[in-house]
């Protein structure tokens, strides 16, 4: 990755000023690395087809998940990059698209099959979905070891009307924090970009405090997002995962240690 553009402590204490919390700032947690990626025997013959789960353990709790590592287009090397600079844990699963002519795929967050892009209503529960959700989660689950306190989803989307936006949506923040994460983010994309001037300046769209296009409904009340203490769902435009893509992981790297690092009080109980 290239060098960055200022250092972590530097953007974290003004974001902590403009949320008010400055001052508050805790010592970095000691973490566990594992070992080069490795699929996880739970996740692995239980995947119809020829999709695969692949785990890597790292700070107890804290996990990055790529449900649609093959579908949305550079998910699973932006997941593993972060997962190697943030030392979170990282589950990818490839393998889950185009199940027929129409193009469903397994939504593998959870237990469902549909469309990508289509409403949430259009999503249908088959038994094969619910395996796949199942093997998925036992490999978060393995990825944690333990209490699952922190759970970040990698998404990409190609639609016209997020092309120039970041969106998260959230679980588990209160408005002030979801404000007090969007200014981070804000903050540490500045500085990321003030050395690439060719980047696109793309917006950070934060629940609750902006509405989403992507809001990540289903997977809260019945996948993934709702077992983690707080979790984001972080979807990507096209240029942040192809031609800027480069730009856009420092800048997830950057924002996701700070973020980890605020006090409970500031990121969320």
């Amino acid at each position: 990755m290239p060098g960055r553009a200022t250092t972590p402590s530097v953007v974290l204490g003004l974001a902590l000023c403009l949320s008010g919390c400055a001052g508050l700032i805790g010592g970095r947690e000691p973490v566990s690395v594992g070992d080069a990626p490795r699929p996880t025997l739970p996740g692995r013959g239980s995947f119809p087809g020829q999709g695969n789960f692949n785990v890597q353990k790292g700070r107890p709790g804290y996990v990055i998940g790529v449900p649609h590592g093959t579908t949305d287009t550079a998910t699973d090397l932006i997941g593993l990059d972060l997962a190697r600079s943030t030392r979170f844990g990282v589950v990818v699963a490839t393998g889950e698209g185009s199940l027929d002519a129409q193009g469903r795929r397994y939504n593998v967050n959870r237990p469902t099959e549909s469309v990508a892009g289509d409403p949430p209503r259009s999503e249908r529960e088959t038994e094969a979905a619910r395996r796949v959700y199942d093997s998925y989660g036992r490999s978060v689950a393995d990825a944690a070891q333990g209490p699952l306190r922190v759970y970040v989803e990698i998404h990409g989307n190609g639609h016209q009307d997020t092309a120039g936006r970041v969106e998260i949506a959230t679980v588990g923040l209160t408005m002030a924090e979801a404000w007090r994460l969007k200014t981070l983010l804000e903050l540490v994309r500045d500085a990321h970009l003030r050395s690439r001037p060719e980047a696109p300046k793309l917006e950070i769209f934060v629940e609750p405090v902006d509405t989403l296009r992507y809001s990540a409904s289903a997977s809260k009340s019945g996948g993934l997002l709702g077992r983690s203490e707080r979790s984001l769902h972080i979807e990507l435009p096209k240029s942040a995962r192809t031609t800027y893509r480069a730009a856009y992981t420092a800048m997830l790297e950057d924002f996701l240690i700070q973020w980890a690092e605020l006090p409970a009080s500031a990121r969320g109980k």
